[in-house]
């Protein structure tokens, strides 16, 4: 097999809080498992990640501490690192934007922009906060989303559609700092024309997908946008905390975070260089034809990794001659829940990465998370799963293998490897299996099938059991000691393929059985076959899997109970005014149907009597399409008409809020009502 240069990175944590489990399913542990794969497999790879030290998220957090962002970002940045270091997480480099080498990096992006006559500048207004006396950043402003209402929005951005706009289209802003409603005043920044960019990012879409299989939920959001129309996006903001503008005639303002944080991949490859004493170093990966780049991200990133960062790095290759390489696929996760609800700082609801360590070892949770990975749909993180994981399959399948394997061989072999002398057809079988299990669980690494990789890791551990059982050594031992060797020796080589291709997804462990069979992992595809010799010397065995109790898991669901409840926000008084700009309207449901690709959303026909409407409701989780023929609702009639997995929604249908259960119930109006009838 031909060995690939491979180019690995992991989407920038913010540096303004903890990582938490959340985080690991998204971005980090399948990308690990897939690193930890290839190095195995003998190809040419590194790892890069950091922290995004720049982001609003940042700035919100020193103010609210009245400290200064290089005091929070040192503290996130120590904190993660060692949460990643503990975890297990095989970065060749975990750098930082703050670092000079990125801020030359990002300002050298710009300059080559700005020299191309690439970058417009243009006037636009943007939101001023009269009594901070200050523009305010995107995630300063909060209201409500003109594509979907969503009522926490951001200014640019709204979390729970996706959907992107130009701050003068929210409704209803605030400013998270003083509680004000902002003013529109005018400013002026550069843009980068995102649309000219267009076409060629559908066809780089489109080739990488048809060479490579992008997974669903990339390429949704990659054609929504495309569908909607790239726009220009402006390349700068007014703030005093991030990389500056390399103008003199821009005082005060920075690069926007979207377009440089992506850049942090390539300063922390150069950071790399540096540590290596190797200044093109960077450049054998980033600027090499041969490349294999992969970018794992969350879903929340698909737009920066798809379509923001490549259309920046198309720009920088059509005005240089060193040309840097394009993600060749970027495997995107969905999130994952905690207990059945969203991961919540504030609310405390969720357990972050160090604090889980300190009660826990790293390996368990590693297993339990890659065998649940939000790979096509949130999941969700479960502490009695946890401990099933760890209890029935850990320990009571792969060590229990392992434990009685060696158990067996020190008893009656004195710890030497014994010789196959009498092979029979079940023998065969198992061997036949070892080959063939290591080259499936490949194939299903090298899809990004990390879930289903690590289920066949373990259907290896059952088989090996199996073999065990069906094989009978103890009964073999004294009648057959031939066939009892043989059963022995081919149990030791199942225990090094196993080492072997579960080492990416429990290093620590992986390293203790190593130990034990006094043995280092091989390349990959060898890993199925004959790698412990008669007469090697193994040493002596040791627990790799203590049981969990269940005393602790009650501790840590009983905490959940003492959580405090959501806080509820305080009610924004408006006047009737405002109140009387809303229609609302009964609506007869006449169609239904589930939205392709989509487990939330429902595409509805509606009778208004005068007019009949479409709407697209997320409310899929809640009725299915049978249930709701017929029924009639109230709808907001005169609400924006938003774009959602390609088809427009004209209006939104009036609900009662999620129950513990996750599902809505929708406000029905009596049938005797006259569909269209307006409600006061």
């Amino acid at each position: 097999m031909k060995k690939e240069k491979v180019l690995v990175t992991s989407a920038l944590p913010y540096a303004n809080g903890r990582i938490h489990l959340g985080h690991l399913s998204g971005a980090y542990l399948p990308a690990d498992i897939y690193v930890r794969y290839k190095r195995l497999n003998g190809d040419e790879i590194i790892y890069v990640c950091g922290s995004d030290e720049h982001g609003v998220p940042i700035t919100i957090t020193a103010d609210k501490e009245k400290v200064s962002p290089k005091i929070i970002i040192d503290r996130y940045h120590n904190l993660n690192k060692e949460a990643f270091e503990k975890f297990g997480m095989s970065f060749d480099i975990y750098s930082r934007t703050s670092l000079p080498v990125h801020h030359r990096t990002a300002q050298d992006f710009f300059n080559t922009y700005y020299k191309q006559g690439l970058l417009v500048e243009k006037k636009s207004k943007q939101f001023y906060d009269e009594k901070a006396k200050m523009f305010l950043p995107d995630r300063y402003v909060e209201g409500t989303c003109p594509r979907c209402g969503y009522e926490e929005a951001r200014s640019d951005e709204c979390e729970r559609c996706g959907s992107l706009y130009e701050p003068s289209e929210l409704l209803n802003p605030k400013s998270k700092i003083t509680g004000e409603t902002p003013v529109l005043k005018e400013t002026s920044h550069w843009y980068f024309p995102l649309g000219k960019f267009q076409q060629r990012l559908e066809n780089y879409v489109k080739e990488m997908n048809e060479k490579y299989g992008w997974k669903d939920n990339v390429l949704q959001y990659c054609n929504g946008w495309f569908k909607d129309g790239l726009k220009d996006r402006a390349y700068t903001r007014d703030l005093d905390w991030g990389v500056k503008v390399p103008l003199k005639s821009a005082e005060g303002k920075v690069l926007y975070v979207w377009f440089e944080a992506v850049l942090g991949y390539i300063s922390a490859t150069k950071e790399l260089s540096e540590k290596k004493g190797d200044p093109d170093f960077w450049r054998k990966y980033w600027q090499n034809t041969d490349t294999k780049y992969i970018a794992f991200i969350g879903k929340d990133n698909i737009v920066f990794h798809t379509i923001i960062f490549p259309a920046m790095l198309m720009a920088w290759n059509d005005g240089n001659d060193d040309k840097y390489v394009l993600p060749q696929n970027v495997p995107a996760n969905e999130f994952l829940n905690f207990e059945g609800k969203k991961f919540s700082k504030s609310r405390g609801w969720g357990i972050d990465v160090l604090e889980f360590l300190e009660m826990f070892p790293a390996d368990p949770l590693r297993y339990t998370l890659a065998a649940n990975l939000p790979e096509n749909k949130d999941t969700d993180f479960y502490w009695k799963e946890f401990q099933a994981r760890n209890n029935g399959e850990l320990a009571d399948i792969l060590g229990n293998f392992i434990n009685r394997t060696f158990t067996f061989v020190h008893k009656h072999f004195n710890g030497i490897v014994p010789e196959r002398k009498k092979m029979e057809a079940i023998d065969e079988e198992m061997l036949s299996l070892l080959e063939k299990q290591t080259a499936k669980i490949a194939s299903l690494i090298e899809k990004y099938k990390i879930k289903d990789a690590v289920f066949e890791m373990m259907n290896l551990a059952r088989a090996g059991n199996k073999y065990f059982n069906d094989s009978v050594p103890w009964v073999t031992i004294k009648k057959d000691s031939g066939k009892c060797s043989t059963t022995i020796n081919i149990c030791l080589n199942t225990i090094f393929t196993l080492a072997e291709i579960f080492e990416p997804v429990i290093p620590f462990s992986a390293k203790k059985i190593f130990e034990m069979l006094n043995a280092q992992p091989t390349v990959w595809l060898e890993a199925g076959k004959e790698n412990l010799k008669p007469g090697h010397k193994l040493n002596p065995a040791v627990i790799l899997f203590n049981k969990i109790e269940d005393k602790q898991i009650e501790e840590q669901i009983n905490k959940l109970g003492k959580l405090e409840t959501e806080p509820v926000k305080k009610n924004e008084e408006i006047t009737i005014d405002e109140f009387k700009r809303v229609k609302l309207k009964t609506a007869k449901i006449v169609f239904a149907e589930n939205v392709k690709k989509s487990d939330k959303l429902l595409r509805l026909e509606l009778d208004l009597g005068s007019e009949k409407r479409q709407v697209v409701a997320g409310i899929a989780k809640s009725y299915t399409p049978e249930e709701l023929i017929g029924k009639q609702v109230l709808i907001v009639a005169n609400l924006k008409p938003a774009k959602l997995f390609g088809l427009e929604s004209q209006g939104m249908i009036l609900a009662l809020d999620s129950t513990d259960d996750g599902k809505v119930k929708i406000i029905e109006v009596d049938s005797s009502v006259i569909p269209g009838t307006a409600a006061k």
